[in-house]
């Protein structure tokens, strides 16, 4: 073969093995590979949702078109109802993740770092992680009323367990030739947990909010289907007694939306606060 073919065969082979990396374990796509699957996904559901509603293959009363999705979003808008909505779920959702947060942070780390800690904690933890949380709500009811106060704390119920185990993985992660050089450079254990374990921790303990926040929206939804009076999931409750799918619907995707958004900030946030720590992503 002249070295002309071979010079037209290379960049086609080359295609091909750029291609088929995407198929190999431990390749990651380039940006715009990433980003142009990511929005051929949503495209092929929108396109099969307009498909099948356009069609008449599903009656609009189980799944309305997108268009009249989207005009009842933009009337709920622009009467407020929407907006006040969003307000009552936001407030509660910053105030219940904020505070199990801050809680599993500290107990957290705290059991990660000490034995007698996690010996105390652990194992009460565990037990009271896989209770499931519906069966919490009628007795929040009971404890605290129906007021955001028992909205906080089925979240909080839903997120802290989770969350103080995820902080004390965290924890664990911390290489212990870090926590040795501490101790061979003669500091104390308050010092070795401020200036070693907790800045070598934060990274994962980021991480752990983050997913534990995608968990925290949906707790904030189970919160507000019953005996709420405002928020996205109690407008979900109202508009199912009035068969309003094309609400149902709406408030649905806000929500995933929602989910989304935040999840990409605290990616951001991420990658400008622990630049250090830069990882496969």
């Amino acid at each position: 073969m002249s070295s002309l073919e071979l010079q037209s065969v290379n960049p086609r082979a080359k295609k091909r093995r750029r291609r088929h990396d995407l198929l190999t374990i431990g390749k990651t796509p380039s940006r715009a590979q990433f980003l142009t699957l990511s929005i051929a996904v949503f495209a092929l559901l929108l396109l099969a949702w307009w498909l099948a509603t356009a069609s008449g293959a599903i009656k609009p009363l189980f799944l309305p078109g997108i268009e009249r999705v989207w005009h009842q979003m933009v009337t709920l808008a622009a009467n407020g109802t929407l907006l006040n909505d969003l307000e009552s779920s936001l407030y509660r959702m910053a105030i219940a993740f904020a505070i199990s947060s801050v809680m599993s942070i500290v107990i957290g780390v705290l059991a990660g770092c000490y034995g007698l800690v996690k010996a105390i904690v652990e194992p009460l933890v565990d037990f009271i992680r896989y209770m499931p949380v519906v069966a919490f709500v009628p007795l929040t009811i009971l404890w605290t009323g129906t007021d955001d106060i028992q909205k906080f704390l089925v979240i909080w119920i839903g997120t802290f367990f989770q969350q103080v185990l995820m902080m004390i993985d965290a924890v664990k992660r911390v290489p212990p030739d870090f926590i040795g050089l501490g101790r061979t450079l003669g500091l104390p254990d308050r010092k070795i947990l401020l200036r070693i374990v907790i800045p070598s921790a934060l990274p994962a303990i980021w991480d752990a909010l983050r997913i534990s926040l995608g968990w925290a929206w949906t707790w904030l939804v189970l919160a507000e289907l019953v005996a709420s009076t405002s928020g996205l999931g109690y407008r979900i409750v109202v508009s199912q007694r009035y068969f309003q799918t094309d609400t149902i619907i709406g408030y649905i995707l806000l929500l995933g939306l929602l989910g989304l958004i935040t999840d990409q900030i605290m990616r951001a946030a991420e990658r400008v606060l622990f630049r250090y720590n830069r990882r496969r992503s």
